[in-house]
Order: structure tokens, then C-alpha cells, then sequence
């Protein structure tokens, strides 16, 4: 069974010095990320964001965020894809409006690094994170892929997300963000014509998200996968801060036990979890964990302007 240990001065000046010193130290980081960083550099899916750009949506169906119209079961295919272009666009095509991603690059662009990451956003690469070194586990939001799927190639779906969005009336500023003109009536229905068919078999596309087993694995995918498991069998012997960010519980096996298993083994490694409201581990590296339980944006930055 696991034993789980808190940090006991998770948010104070000193554990905040004490990563900034094992980023510092470190040869090699290897950056976990999960939904909390997104969250923390301003891509929240409730709130004012969502009511922005889905509040006709709300006020139709009743749900309160984006993550749950995602799961809805919509009265038309017309809807179903006004909803996810909205969706997309202003998850995968629109920056955050925060500055966190590009503070963490250059806490780590003079590191070897590796990132891992559950997030589909693709904030990473739009931030200058050398796209080689990256692995986005759970697909991603600017692709399509066959709904069935009756092979493993995707697709990318901007200029088809372009169009959708407009054909609700939108228009996209300088700045990718959408905007209603004067005048003009917002729809939520996007015309049949614009729905994405595959080209092998004819049945509709998705959206290249892992959800059940239909997930497609593309070649893009596999090549980010073997350069990761490469990169962590050849720095197995060197000083390495696994350095988990926003990572929770609903799919651990992915980085959360990896991270506290590799740490473990490896005698020069160092575990750092920072998390608002999750920040934890396991009693086998407490001695080699800092956990700092605070808005991580707000941490990157003190680090970036600390003078260690």
C-alpha cells in the first residue's frame, strides 16, 4: 500500500528556495504536466472564460463548464460541432493569457529536459519548447482522426475549426481570440458541409482525444513516445529532477507513479510536485521530495526572479 506524506512547509519562502536550488543543481528535468498548469497560466474551462464564449450553450442545455459540454449529448450533429469548434479554438488556437509556460522555458532551456504531459493544448510548443523533446500523451486538440478508427493517421483541423467558428457568426481577431461583430447573431450550429469525413472510409472524424480505445496512436505519436522512453534510459545515471506540475489523480499511471518509481531507483534523482490543493509523496522519497502546495504560476515566477 502507499504511504502518502504532506509537505510540511509547502508554500513557504524556504521550500520555494529549495527548488529553485534543485532546478538549479540539476543535470537533467524532466517536467510532468497535467491540467493544473494549464489552469494556472489562465486556460480554466468555467467561470468568466466559459461564459465568454458558451453561454448560449448554458443557457440552452444547463451545464456550467466546458468539460462537461464535452460530454453532452447534443439535439444535432449541427450543434455537436459548433460546440467543440468553439471548444477547440479557444483551448489548442488561442495563447493563454498568462505567462507561465514561457517562465518555466526559461527556467529549464539551458537544462537536458524532456516534458511529458496529459495536456492536449499544445501550450508547450506555442511557448518555444523544442517540440522534439516533448510528449503529449492524450493526443491533441488541433488534430482529427477517423471516428472509427479505420486507420492511424491524423489530420490537422485549423482551417476546418477556422471555418466553423466563423460560420457562427464569429470573427477571429490579430490575437486568435473571437469575437461577435455588432450586429451580427451568434449561432450554434455550424453547416453540414463543414463536418470533417475521413478520407479512407468516409465516416465522420474527431477529435484526436484519448477517452476509450478508438484513440489513434499516429506515427507522430509513436516516434514522441520511444524518444522519451529513450531519453529516460540514457539519463538513468544522471542528476535528474523529475519535476511533476499540476498532475492529479485521474490518470496517475501516466506520470504521477511513474515519476515517484523512477525516482526510487535512480540514486541522483529528485522528485518536486507542485499543485494547489494536491502536492504530495510517498514516504519511500519523502527525503528527496519538495511539495508545494500553491498556485504554480505564482511559484514559477518567484523562482524565475530569485537569485540563487
Amino acid at each position: 500500500m502507499l504511504e502518502f506524506t504532506d509537505s510540511t512547509d509547502r508554500d513557504s519562502n524556504e521550500t520555494i528556495t529549495e527548488l529553485a536550488r534543485a532546478i538549479r543543481d540539476a543535470d537533467t528535468v524532466i517536467i510532468g504536466a497535467g491540467a493544473g498548469l494549464s489552469t494556472s497560466a489562465g486556460f480554466v474551462y468555467n467561470g468568466e472564460r466559459f461564459e465568454k464564449y458558451f453561454s448560449d450553450f448554458e443557457a440552452k442545455y444547463g451545464f456550467h463548464d466546458m468539460y462537461s459540454g464535452g460530454f453532452h449529448d447534443y439535439e444535432t450533429k449541427e450543434e455537436f460541432w459548433a460546440f467543440f469548434s468553439r471548444m477547440v479554438w479557444v483551448n489548442r488556437y488561442m495563447d493563454p493569457p498568462g505567462h507561465v509556460y514561457q517562465e518555466l522555458l526559461e527556467l529549464v532551456k539551458d537544462k537536458d529536459y524532456f516534458v511529458i504531459t496529459t495536456n492536449v493544448d499544445h501550450c508547450f510548443q506555442k511557448a518555444g519548447f523544442d517540440k522534439k523533446r516533448l510528449f503529449y500523451t492524450q493526443g491533441d486538440y488541433g488534430l482529427f482522426q477517423c471516428s472509427v478508427p479505420c486507420h492511424n493517421n491524423t489530420y490537422d483541423n485549423e482551417e476546418t475549426i477556422r471555418r466553423m467558428i466563423q460560420s457562427q457568426g464569429y470573427e477571429i481577431t490579430e490575437g486568435n481570440d473571437l469575437v461577435i461583430p455588432e450586429g451580427t447573431e451568434r449561432k450554434m450550429t455550424v453547416p453540414e458541409e463543414l463536418f470533417p469525413v475521413c478520407p479512407v472510409c468516409g465516416e465522420e472524424m474527431t477529435i484526436n482525444l484519448r477517452g476509450d480505445d478508438r484513440f489513434v496512436e499516429d506515427r507522430g505519436w509513436h516516434i514522441a513516445c520511444d524518444r522519451y522512453r529513450d531519453f529516460l534510459q540514457s539519463h538513468k545515471n544522471t542528476k535528474t529532477l523529475f519535476l511533476e506540475l499540476g498532475v492529479g489523480m485521474n490518470t496517475p499511471v501516466i506520470i504521477k507513479y511513474p515519476f515517484w518509481n523512477l525516482v526510487n531507483q535512480w540514486p541522483d534523482a529528485m522528485y518536486a510536485c507542485v499543485n494547489l490543493g494536491e502536492a504530495y509523496t510517498v514516504e519511500e522519497i519523502k527525503d528527496r521530495s519538495v511539495c508545494i502546495n500553491d498556485d504554480i504560476g505564482q511559484i514559477i515566477h518567484s523562482i524565475s526572479t530569485l537569485k540563487i
